[in-house]
Formats: C-alpha cells, structure tokens, sequence
C-alpha cells in the first residue's frame, strides 16, 4: 500500500486521537490537573494540525472520494457529512479563541467558551472517524 493510499487511515487514526486526548484533557480539567489538562489539550490541537495537513494534502493529490453508497446507508452519510463538514469549519475559530484564553490565563473566559469547543469538538473527531468507515470500508472497492 502506498502512502498516499494510507492517507485516510491516517487521518482517520489523527481524528480518533485527538478525541480522546480532548477526553483526556476534559477529566483532567475535572480532577483539578490543570497540568495535564494543558499537556493533553495543547496536544489535541497538534494532533488536529497535523489531521488538516494531511487531509488537505491528501486531498489536492487524489481529490474527492465520492460515496458509493445509495438509500438510507448515501443519506445517513450525507447527513452525518454535512453536520461533520460544518461544526468543523466553526470549530477552527473556537479551538483557536479557547486556546488563545487558556494561554493568556483568561481562564473564565477560557471555560465559559470551552463549555461548547468541547463537545463540538468531540463530535467532529467521532464523526470524523464515522465518515473515513462509512466511505472507504461500508463499500470498499
């Protein structure tokens, strides 16, 4: 398999890993480790960076994949597609404000804003993890 042809199982595993550093750094955040919760956060959003570098790259090399699927299986993709493409694209600026907060010790303004980057965030990185089964292994070629 060429590396290109692992690109989406890359991306796929770079998603799966920042939800669950983003996890991570959520019940640090509860327990009190702001330590870890910075050390897990700071890293999600690595791992976020180098997901958007890849899928890009990936993208402007081989374009777009289209879902071969028809009925229930195309408009359950499309809708879990359309819902991921979205909250993503709003999730840019969230995870940059919140961090950018966190940073400047803003922490109030930091978690009243990651009360909704969180969990939007998490649902990105599932679904994320949803669309990469759903169109390379629900019909593989």
């Amino acid at each position: 398999m060429s590396f290109v042809a692992f690109m989406p199982t890359l991306n796929a595993l770079l998603n799966a890993t920042s939800g669950v550093l983003i996890t991570f750094g959520y019940r640090a955040i509860r327990r009190k480790d702001r330590a870890r919760h910075k050390t897990f956060m700071v890293s999600a959003c690595i791992t976020s960076l180098l997901f958007f570098a890849s899928y890009l790259t990936y993208h402007a090399m081989v374009g777009t994949h289209i879902f071969p699927g028809h009925g229930l299986a195309r408009s359950l993709y499309l809708t879990i597609l359309a819902t991921h493409t979205v909250l993503a694209a709003a999730l840019v600026p969230l995870v940059i404000v919140t961090l950018r907060r966190a940073l400047k010790g803003q922490f109030d303004r930091h978690r009243r804003l990651a009360h909704w980057t969180f969990p939007i965030w998490l649902y990105v990185s599932v679904t994320g993890v949803v669309v990469y089964v759903m169109l390379y292994h629900l019909y593989p070629a």
